[in-house]
């Protein structure tokens, strides 16, 4: 599973206490071709750990055939956030 998660990191005291955003990619691992991979990601709903805890689900998607091996990883994230409709303020 890849976790991606975005932090608040205060410019005046340094504290990376606030995480405001999570999201979840998982390997199905139902692929036949090794070169490929198809993935379920899921964001949650919260602006605070607290409430990212408890994984309501807000947005879900389904990546597949992607070529894993060809690119970064941040393109699979980008691509998760296009399926989900994260993309120019689609709701």
């Amino acid at each position: 599973m890849i976790r991606v998660t975005v932090t608040l990191i205060s410019a005046i005291s340094r504290d990376r206490d606030t995480e405001l955003a999570r999201m979840d990619i998982c390997n199905l691992g139902d692929s036949e071709n090794p070169r490929r991979g198809n993935y379920s990601a899921e964001s949650y709903v919260g602006r605070d750990s607290a409430a990212l805890d408890k994984r309501r689900v807000s947005k879900s998607a389904t990546i597949t055939n992607w070529p894993r091996l060809d690119f970064h990883i941040w393109n699979l994230v980008r691509r998760a956030l296009d399926e989900m409709g994260y993309t120019n303020g689609r709701s």
